[in-house]
């Protein structure tokens, strides 16, 4: 049991693992929900803990019994529903870590890399101490860290609920820097919108390209609406073809025409051209930038290709043959060559020798249920498109299916639908248990 003055750095809580009694894990700690009082230390509520299945669930506090950053104890009941933060909640790692503070001793201001709960006689956790780092008059970016650091009391700062300003997010980023991106994505969505778009701007155009492929298409349009034209138009061209194209799909065509104006002219060409298909049609729905190799192409060679880090599993899980041009729109499309069928031949023998022409493409303007179908059929993870005169297009992927089969707002689905949140509960449901 935590007893009276224990005292913990939220900072190094987050990543922590949550245990029952039994011993079990739960999940991980991603964030600390801490309620700002306009007068009066913050008080500590309770822990956005991850559990399997990527969701976040909100964990009271009355119900930990243990808490150091090596471990969390928990009484073992967990509310499954999806946690949704409340207007007067604040994500202590999200939204506090970075924050600049005035010195109450008017000697400047300093930014927060720490904060420090501490267990109370009545059983609340309150926020006593902040790890700060001065910043240095005249001094920006990344100059602003060599400040000297120390660590203060709540009464010796002010300004903690002000928000107002840019915040700058290279610590919450530090905490996540592991996450794969839909994780990231979770993340992300789950903040108020000006810190949502402070977090994006500060990640890089690759890693926001990926994160946004894993957001719901209004926090997309948010955050694209949100950076610089120029930096707008460089995540796009770092995302891939068909996302990019879908997320333009979602904006006025005035601004997406500028976007694609800025945008390299070859990374703009592909785009266009999705563009001009129906959603829910195989030209829709697939990407221009499967692996396409010659016939003559030795395997080893076309297995070198698949260990590209920017594919997905779908799209490495074949090969398509073409004749040259190999840039879609190919050459006349020659048959498919599966990356099981490559581990089993000699590395020097052609892929042209081992390809796989009984595998019907699939027409660009095939609607949805026909790509569907035929994935299933033939258990495939992707199906080659073409045009009329039997040429390479590009490849629809399984996920690109799903993620038209599911509903919209996926992502944003609980499995439980019950609602509660120990201590700011709203009354009680039947069969709905209370913390």
């Amino acid at each position: 049991m935590s007893s009276v003055g224990t005292r913990v750095f939220v900072a190094r809580l987050a990543g922590t693992t949550v245990f029952d009694p039994l011993g079990d894990q739960v999940g991980r700690v991603r964030d600390v929900v801490v309620l700002v009082r306009p007068k009066g230390a913050p008080r500590a509520v309770g822990l956005v803990v991850e559990v399997p299945g990527r969701r976040r669930v909100f964990l009271p506090l009355t119900r930990v019994t243990a808490m150091d950053p090596g471990q969390v104890i928990s009484t073992g009941l967990v509310n499954m529903r999806r946690f949704e933060q409340r207007a007067f909640e604040t994500l202590a790692v999200s939204e506090l870590l970075d924050r600049t503070v005035d010195l109450a001793d008017g000697s400047g201001s300093a930014t927060i890399e720490d904060l420090a709960i501490e267990l109370q006689r009545g059983g609340d956790w309150v926020v006593t101490k902040l790890f700060v780092r001065r910043v240095v008059p005249g001094h920006r970016g990344l100059l602003r860290r060599r400040g000297e650091t120390q660590l203060v009391a709540m009464s010796e700062v002010t300004g903690l609920a002000r928000a107002a300003g840019q915040q700058a997010a290279e610590l919450l980023l530090a905490q996540y820097e592991d996450l794969k991106p839909a994780d990231l994505a979770d993340v992300l969505h789950d903040l108020g919108t000006t810190r949502r778009l402070e977090v994006a701007t500060a990640l890089d155009n690759e890693r926001l390209a990926d994160v946004l492929e894993e957001l719901p298409e209004d926090d997309q349009v948010a955050i694209l609406q949100g950076l610089e034209l120029g930096r707008a138009a460089d995540v796009l061209e770092a995302m891939e073809p068909d996302d990019a194209a879908d997320l333009l799909g979602e904006l006025p065509q005035e601004q997406a025409a500028e976007l694609l104006g800025l945008m390299e002219p070859d990374e703009a060409k592909d785009v266009r051209r999705l563009l001009a298909y129906e959603d829910n049609t195989a030209g829709g729905l697939m990407t221009t930038e499967p692996v396409i190799l010659g016939p003559e192409t030795p395997i080893a060679a076309a297995l070198a290709h698949v260990r590209r880090q920017d594919l997905t599993p779908a799209l490495a899980s074949m090969v398509f043959i073409a004749r040259p041009p190999l840039e879609t729109p190919t050459g006349r499309f020659i048959g498919v060559v599966h990356l099981q069928r490559m581990l089993r031949e000699p590395p020097h023998e052609s892929i042209g020798s081992i390809a796989d022409t009984d595998i019907e493409p699939i027409e660009v303007d095939a609607p949805l249920l026909s790509v569907t179908r035929q994935l299933a059929t033939y258990n495939l993870l992707a199906l080659p498109v073409v045009d009329a005169d039997k040429r390479l297009l590009g490849a629809v992927s399984v996920d690109d299916v799903l993620d038209h089969l599911l509903p919209e707002d996926w992502r944003e689905q609980d499995d439980e639908r019950h609602d509660e949140r120990a201590g700011l509960s709203r009354p009680p449901q039947a069969g709905v248990r209370r913390g």
